[in-house]
């Protein structure tokens, strides 16, 4: 599956969960499970807990999330001590 294709596979509709990015037909925002992943979650255990869920899905918002970070500058909110 190519970027766009998976690129697809998240929405974002002021409708739905205030407008932020979700799976396409569910309420489960990209945030959300990042979140459970950066937790320790498994891709296995979110697909288990959460039926209907493809491994393909769970790709997508790690591709989102890697996309919207891209091109962004960052600068230190505090100075390191040296």
């Amino acid at each position: 599956m190519n970027d766009q294709q998976l690129l697809q596979r998240i929405a974002c509709d002021p409708r739905v969960m205030v407008g932020k990015p979700v799976i396409k037909g569910t309420r489960l925002t990209v945030e959300f499970i990042l979140n459970l992943l950066a937790h320790g979650s498994s891709a296995a255990n979110i697909l288990d807990e959460y039926d209907g869920l493809t491994t393909e899905d769970i790709q997508a918002c790690l591709l989102f999330a890697s996309q919207s970070l891209s091109g962004t500058s960052f600068m230190p909110l505090v100075a390191e001590s040296a």
